[in-house]
């Protein structure tokens, strides 16, 4: 499991003081990106060969709010991998609390679009 601190700014917030709904989506994008970075994938080399990550489905719950000046720690683990895709567990924590969660399919594509295979030696670098 990768652990990813925020802290909420008062830009994170709405009119009621709690952040914003689409802010948590931010939160897990950041944490997704260091959990790449973490377990070694280069995502400068992948675009300089034509190959992303894009978000396929997010199926996510808010169970509580967080608000201005919280710390935040965003969990992400890895579910499943298979073919052209792996599946990520998100939760947004408050100390012990968890006020959102996420479960996220993340795609593989390359030039044009593409669906494509994970290459061999990238799906090793996510079961180390």
């Amino acid at each position: 499991m990768f652990k990813f601190q925020i802290r909420v700014y008062y830009e994170d917030t709405d009119f009621s003081g709690h952040v914003y709904h689409a802010n948590y989506l931010k939160y897990c994008e950041r944490a997704r990106s260091g959990y790449l970075r973490d377990v070694g994938v280069d995502q400068n080399a992948m675009f300089a060969e034509g190959a992303a990550f894009v978000v396929r489905k997010m199926d996510c719950e808010f169970l509580r709010p967080a608000k201005f000046d919280d710390v935040l720690d965003v969990e992400t683990r890895l579910t499943e991998m298979s073919g052209a895709r792996f599946k990520l567990a998100q939760v947004v924590k408050r100390g012990e609390a968890v006020l959102f969660s996420a479960a996220v399919t993340v795609a593989i594509i390359g030039k044009g679009g593409k669906p494509q295979r994970i290459p061999a030696t990238l799906a090793g670098k996510f079961s180390q």
